[in-house]
């Protein structure tokens, strides 16, 4: 048994405390949203191509990850840093991008691993947090098309549910395209199975703490050419101030031109 999805009316900081999520109506533009569901697209041919050349191509269909650097939409998201206030309330401190992906949810692929009961933190760090998930709905979210499951409270849990557990209290997120779910990162949660002859596409970020290593060095990968043109706080979300010096001379530095910045926590 699966509830219908609660209409959210609590301040984020309440939700995410009680429930484990929130859920922002309409935070991305119409035009940038068709943009994002034509780039998302692209960007996964060249990922699946690589999934299957290393040999990883089982149980990923429909999932892309790291999908900034390709002059695609995708970057004028992350550029509009969506929800920032609220992310940043979370952690209560700066944070920094942890990983930035995609998933094409088609019937044929009802098998992929984000199928599973799963939380995308695996360490349980009981009232403190160190990662909040961003689900960003590139189509509408239905039961019939695999709208995902959520467990709320289940942020507090520090065991897994056993599958009756999870089925009986879960509720399912359903929403519009545009719409972006919140949600601890903590929280039992599971991709639903698509039903329908039609796709349905979402982008997944998650974002930590400073501290907390990501999936992708991210400064690395988009180097400083890239930095260049990004404002002072989406170059911090990205990483560019909290990262590891690389020889003895940049860790001996000022203030100003230290990679790791005093106030990255």
């Amino acid at each position: 048994m699966t509830h219908e999805f609660p209409t959210n009316e609590t301040e984020p900081r309440d939700a995410l405390s009680a429930d484990g999520w929130f859920l922002s109506r309409q935070a991305v533009p119409d035009a940038l949203l068709i943009r994002l569901r034509d780039d998302l697209q692209s960007i996964y041919k060249k990922r699946r191509a690589i999934q299957i050349r290393n040999g990883i191509g089982e149980g990923m269909v429909g999932t892309c990850h790291h999908l900034l650097g390709e002059n695609s939409a995708m970057d004028d998201l992350i550029k509009l840093l969506p929800l920032h206030d609220e992310v940043r309330s979370f952690f209560g401190s700066p944070y920094i991008l942890n990983s930035f992906g995609g998933f094409i949810n088609k019937k044929e692929n009802a098998e992929g691993y984000i199928g599973a009961i799963h939380r995308d933190v695996r360490t349980f760090s009981r009232d403190f947090r160190l990662m909040i998930n961003m689900l960003v709905m590139l189509d509408d979210f239905t039961t019939e098309n695999g709208a995902t499951y959520l467990m709320p409270g289940s942020q507090h849990d520090p065991d897994k549910p056993t599958e009756h557990q999870f089925r009986d209290a879960a509720v399912r997120a359903t929403g519009t395209a545009g719409d972006i779910l919140v949600f601890d990162s903590r929280l039992w949660h599971a991709a639903g199975s698509n039903a329908t002859t039609q796709s349905r596409c979402a982008l997944t970020l998650t974002f930590t703490r400073p501290f907390f290593k990501p999936q992708l060095d991210y400064p690395q990968f988009l180097g400083e050419n890239y930095a260049m043109s990004l404002s002072p706080e989406v170059r911090q979300v990205l990483g560019y101030d909290a990262q590891v010096p690389r020889s003895i001379d940049a860790f001996y530095q000022p203030p100003a031109r230290r990679a790791y910045k005093s106030d990255q926590g």
